[in-house]
């Protein structure tokens, strides 16, 4: 079944195209990765399949009886909202059912009034409910959603991100028939179990996918095209990633000949378009014209160049960031307890630990945004913290890039004009490595 035709379609923001006149496929069945450079336009294009976005030019048309679900990057949900809320907030009869049974039967809540879980259980058995029950609590189960009735903005920003991606998982299984599931980093704050499941969930289900990923692994073992997006344009490629490189290098070697071409006849063009404007009146009006062609061709650029931005300087003293005796604590979940850490200058520390057990909050204490139950966190008198928090940066409308980028740099070189390049290490196995190192395509 075909499920989604794009025809010739462009978008820009501002003065900066995105891509231009591209066209695709997708059919039932097919599990597509969409790979490129960040910031040229892979969220943009899928919004626009999901209709939250618009293209500036071309069509997009996708089959009636085809429903779009998409896990987007950043979490939705609303104030006051709890979990259990958040994943059943369809209006569907089954959902409803199962919503109403797991609200009673959480092993977090209170003891269940015998009727109404006697009414609950005899509607799942009235709607043939507990196939899809044990769907739910599969997929619960092995994203480790569990306390149904916490707040979901009370959630750390990687429990809720794991809390769309079931709400994801569990819609698809009570949509229309047809449906294209599209995921924007579905494996960013998932372990590697989870991660390996979530590979198996998608090969089980048999579904239609667009996907975004920087996960290499993952992409090899779920998909088996891949479009790219460079230069404005789409590039499509049949089979697995390795297939991918092969064919990129081939089409890049192609346009570095094919530019240099260009670049020898422009010279010889240039030079007879700059002898007299009286001689060039009896000449060809569309060699005239195929000139610029030319030109804009050999102007291609294939080297990386860099920019730096100086800004001012200032030095980073001794005393850097001292914790003693911190304590911490939600609930039951004990996050610190006398914890004694003095940070040096010079060092690089990682902050390593499961879903959930408080790293972001760690965090958070030494930026000063939360406070320790106790303890004391010093913080040198010239150091100045860049933060890159999972909800992104937070930046005012009114706000020049350069200027937020002074806010924080130092000295910030930036590469420009970069060509997309694949990580040297990767290799055709697609298993995932042992030591559970993400590697990335781009």
């Amino acid at each position: 079944m075909h499920y989604v035709t794009v025809e010739g379609l462009s978008k820009s923001f501002g003065e900066k195209p995105l891509f231009e006149n591209i066209s695709f496929h997708i059919e039932e069945g097919d599990k597509i990765a969409l790979v490129a450079l960040n910031g040229t336009g892979k969220s943009t294009l899928l919004k626009i399949l999901t209709g939250t976005e618009h293209g500036d030019e071309g069509k997009v048309w996708i089959h009636k009886d085809v429903t779009v679900v998409m896990l987007e990057q950043s979490s939705r949900h609303q104030p006051g909202e709890t979990v259990l809320e958040n994943i059943f907030d369809h209006d569907h009869p089954i959902l409803n059912a199962i919503k109403d049974y797991e609200a009673l039967t959480d092993e977090d809540g209170p003891e269940p009034d015998a009727l109404a879980l006697s009414a609950a259980i005899e509607k799942m058995d009235a709607l043939n409910a507990w196939h899809f029950d044990a769907k739910v609590k599969q997929i619960l189960g092995k994203l480790n959603i569990h306390h149904l009735d916490q707040p979901v903005d009370k959630l750390s920003g990687g429990q809720q991100k794991r809390v769309a991606l079931a709400k994801v998982l569990i819609d698809i299984g009570f949509e229309h028939k047809h449906t294209l599931l599209i995921l924007d980093e579905p494996t960013n704050h998932l372990d590697v179990s989870m991660i390996e499941w979530l590979e198996h969930y998608l090969d089980q289900e048999n579904v239609t996918l667009l996907l975004v990923t920087h996960d290499r692994y993952f992409l090899d073992s779920v998909c088996n095209e891949i479009m790219e997006i460079d230069n404005n344009e789409l590039y499509i490629y049949k089979g697995n990633y390795e297939n991918y490189l092969e064919k990129k290098a081939a089409r890049e070697e192609s346009d570095r000949s094919s530019t240099e071409k260009a670049r020898n006849l422009y010279r010889k063009e240039l030079e007879w378009m700059r002898k007299q404007p009286k001689a060039r009146t009896t000449k060809s009006k569309s060699r005239q014209d195929a000139f610029y062609d030319v030109k804009e061709k050999a102007a291609k650029r294939l080297e990386q160049q860099q920019l730096e931005l100086n800004v001012k300087m200032t030095r980073l003293g001794g005393k850097i960031l001292e914790l003693k005796k911190v304590y911490k604590a939600y609930g039951d979940l004990q996050i610190l307890r006398g914890f004694d850490y003095t940070f040096k200058k010079g060092e690089r520390v990682g902050v390593v630990g499961k879903n959930g057990v408080g790293k972001s909050t760690f965090l958070h204490m030494l930026l000063g945004s939360e406070q320790p139950d106790s303890g004391k966190i010093n913080v040198g008198d010239t150091v100045v913290f860049g933060n890159y928090s999972q909800q992104g940066l937070v930046i005012k409308e009114d706000m020049r890039v350069i200027e937020f980028v002074k806010n924080i740099a130092e000295n910030f070189p930036w590469q420009t004009e970069q060509k997309f390049q694949p990580h040297n290490s990767c290799n055709s196995s697609s298993s995932r490595p042992k030591n559970n190192t993400p590697t990335y395509p781009n």
